[in-house]
């Protein structure tokens, strides 16, 4: 997977926008008003930020070291940094995916109603 891909998938899942809270390259896809996916579009190797459930980070930094590490400027037990050149594509797409239903589940019921009624 390379960024364009992973911009691409990030954006097909229900909800979620794109904008640039922190510079002009650190582009962030949010659900609601939450980031799920964070990653810099001039980072070599493409990173993304992807928050995880800390006991399957855990596992995850621990089954693949030289790919998945704690996430970078980011709360350590519930975010990692995955390599997405360097990692099979469908891992990788199963961490998005628990990535954004973490976030999603976490949003209050207003916010969940307010993002149904705006589609």
């Amino acid at each position: 997977m390379n960024i364009e891909e992973l911009r691409e998938y990030c954006l097909s899942k229900i909800y979620v926008t794109e904008d640039t809270p922190f510079d002009e390259t650190t582009l962030a896809f949010k659900v609601g008003d939450k980031i799920f996916a964070l990653t810099n579009i001039e980072s070599k190797p493409t990173r993304v930020n992807l928050k995880c459930d800390p006991e399957k980070a855990i596992d995850l930094r621990e089954n693949y070291p030289d790919v998945i590490i704690p996430g970078y400027h980011m709360n350590k037990k519930h975010w990692n940094t995955i390599i997405i050149e360097e990692i099979e594509s469908s891992l990788l797409i199963e961490l998005i995916n628990h990535s954004y239903e973490l976030v999603y589940n976490s949003l209050t019921k207003k916010m969940r109603l307010e993002l149904e009624e705006g589609s």
